[in-house]
């Protein structure tokens, strides 16, 4: 098992946006934290108001959104305008090219999402849209899927053999993972602290543990987390 402690992430402050990359990013770079197999990206973002990303570009990667706090407001070339808030989730599949923008929909208080990118399994795919809501219901105690290579579970789809998972604890309850031979999964605290494994991840730390290691979970605070299952290579 290996951690990814939250203070040794890459930081990114241009007053409108602070931003913390747990892979190479832009300006950012850490050899030893490049992505782990299809996973590319976790950048976890705080966008002040009214600011935000204006149109841009995108080819050849899946994108999820994960809104924490606040309000996202989401425009893109195929015309779709949607309001994402807190426990909305949206992937875009960017494939033969799609531009967006991305702004916190308020003029008071900050949008606080986890962005993150996933290598295709094809190049070249229509762009694609949707979002959908994931309740707290939906993740307290249990793994919540929110993404896959198929619709299984209500999931949106991906379009790599990846599974992405949410799952929200109260104090002292404790949540498992049955990790398959040749397999990897990367553990993100997006809140909270846990023990896995004897290891104690905070928020914004992560774990990498592969090769189908027991993966056990217990809270030692209110905690939510992700929990992507990613192919060996």
């Amino acid at each position: 098992m290996k951690i990814r402690k939250s203070k040794k992430r890459g930081r990114t402050n241009h007053g409108w946006l602070y931003s913390q990359h747990s892979f190479s990013f832009g300006h950012y770079s850490d050899p030893e934290w490049t992505g782990v197999s299809a996973l590319r990206v976790i950048n976890e973002d705080i966008i002040a108001p009214s600011k935000g990303f204006g149109l841009h570009s995108h080819q050849d990667v899946e994108i999820l959104t994960y809104v924490l706090q606040g309000e996202l407001l989401h425009k893109d070339s195929l015309g779709n305008v949607q309001r994402l808030r807190a426990g909305e989730v949206q992937r875009m599949t960017a494939g033969t090219g799609i531009e967006h923008s991305e702004f916190n929909a308020s003029a008071s208080d900050p949008l606080h999402f986890l962005q993150i990118w996933i290598q295709p399994n094809q190049l070249d795919l229509t762009p694609s849209y949707e979002d959908k809501m994931f309740t707290d219901a939906q993740k307290y105690h249990q793994w919540c899927l929110l993404a896959a290579d198929d619709t299984q579970e209500g999931a949106l789809k991906i379009h790599q053999d990846v599974a992405l998972y949410s799952s929200k604890l109260t104090e002292r309850n404790q949540l498992n993972y049955a990790l398959k031979k040749g397999r990897k999964a990367y553990l993100h605290v997006v809140e909270g602290a846990v023990k896995l494994n004897k290891q104690i991840l905070r928020t914004g730390d992560a774990a990498l543990i592969e090769d189908g290691e027991a993966i056990q979970i217990d809270a030692l605070h209110a905690t939510e987390l992700l929990l992507f299952d990613l192919p060996s290579a």
